[in-house]
């Protein structure tokens, strides 16, 4: 069975082809720069990644040229766009009537709507991709794998806030959670390597990148996370500001005259390790600069690596314990340095980092020592396979 995934941006096409036989990636890539003349894509396939300018106006046009890439005779990786069995997408945010990967009907597709104002970045672009595929691949099953499912498991005294109860009645405000597949699949893949039930284990997951999350995964399911109602909550990311005291909000839009847009414009894209430290929005420029004598960049990798600590300590207290801690995500996976401070951190709770087994980038190994109360993995995140697996299921 041949599954394609989708990831839409905005102005931007993931794609992988997976071949559910021997969970192989037989093409994968992306498309930038939708709706201009200068969209190009960058496409990989048997050996080759092939950068092709190719105006796209629009997802639908990103799609069918994307399609055409799988069979072009000079790279081609199937005969015929017959043998994509089912898509599927990668959605962010389903609210709370969406607990798991579901078929995508015109259901799901108000669904993804109705939840727009919560994932104002994501979810308009999914619906983008959907009618696209629909137009395109009109007799093809298509499968919604939404990060904020996984996290539905939480129960309510974790995920309601301190706020008058009639906003969560009205609005639904509350805590929702992302990253999910990550999480679900870095977890899942931790119980294979260990020959463990997922359900006799106590994990904390740190899905660290461009935006990073944190979850605690008992009995194989989520029971709290860091992020919140929107993907802006939690730790300090890259560019958002994670969480702060909510005053900090209305104290500056009365000293600068800002609308509720342009402060969460200033949250969600001048904030984080970024705004702290003044310099471009890469953890490993951010990073290079701590090292250094840029007190400003040292400050924010502080703070950021701080933040992930106390979460996980405070996972120790909703589990009652942790058997296992794992980073993933681009950074969680390739900066040593960033995981070793972090783990200095935990050393109170018999956390022991092995700095050798540590010194290792994008790659699935332990790196704690074997006197370590809680083990410590590097494990990559593989979202699109998860999302195939889903897919593969419900297809069926």
């Amino acid at each position: 069975m041949k599954i394609l995934v989708l990831n839409c941006g905005s102005s931007s096409l993931k794609y992988q082809l997976i071949n559910m036989e021997t969970e192989e990636v037989m093409a994968s890539g992306k498309y930038e720069r939708i709706g201009e003349e200068e969209a190009f894509i960058t496409h990989k396939a048997k050996g080759q990644k092939k950068e092709i300018k190719n105006p796209a106006y629009n997802h639908t046009e990103a799609i069918e040229f994307t399609l055409q890439q799988l069979v072009n005779p000079e790279y081609k990786v199937i005969d015929s766009l017959d043998e994509i069995e089912a898509i599927g997408h990668r959605l962010v945010h389903g609210g709370e009537k969406i607990s798991e990967s579901v078929v995508i009907d015109d259901e799901v597709i108000n669904i993804l709507k109705e939840c727009t104002d919560l994932a104002p970045l994501h979810n308009p672009a999914s619906i983008l991709g959907i009618e696209a595929c629909k137009k395109v691949m009109p007799e093809k099953t298509m499968v919604g794998v939404f990060d904020t499912a996984f996290h539905q498991s939480i129960p309510k005294e974790k995920y309601l806030y301190p706020i008058p109860y009639e906003y969560y009645e009205k609005y639904k405000v509350r805590k929702y959670g992302f990253h999910g597949t990550s999480h679900m699949y870095v977890s899942q893949r931790l119980a294979e390597i260990e020959g463990k039930d997922i359900k006799d284990i106590k994990v904390v997951t740190c899905h660290l990148g461009q935006g990073a999350s944190i979850c605690a995964i008992e009995g194989g399911k989520s029971i709290d996370t860091s992020m919140g109602l929107s993907p802006l909550g939690g730790i300090p990311m890259v560019t958002r500001s994670g969480d702060m005291d909510p005053s900090v909000l209305t104290y500056i839009m009365k000293k600068d005259n800002l609308s509720a847009g342009e402060m969460e414009s200033i949250l969600n894209k001048q904030s984080g390790v970024s705004g702290v430290s003044g310099l471009a929005p890469d953890f490993r420029v951010i990073e290079q600069a701590s090292n250094g004598d840029n007190e400003r960049a040292k400050i924010a990798m502080s703070s950021f690596k701080y933040a992930i600590a106390s979460y996980i300590a405070k996972y120790a207290v909703a589990m009652n314990g942790i058997d296992y801690i794992i980073f993933t995500g681009g950074v969680g996976e390739n900066q040593t340095n960033i995981r070793k401070e972090i783990c200095e951190q935990l050393t109170f709770m018999g956390v022991e980092i092995d700095n050798e087994l540590n010194n290792v980038k994008g790659e699935e190994k332990i790196v704690s020592k074997p006197s370590s109360k809680v083990k410590i993995y590097v494990i990559p995140t593989n979202e699109e396979l998860m999302i195939a697996k889903e897919t593969k299921r419900l297809a069926k």
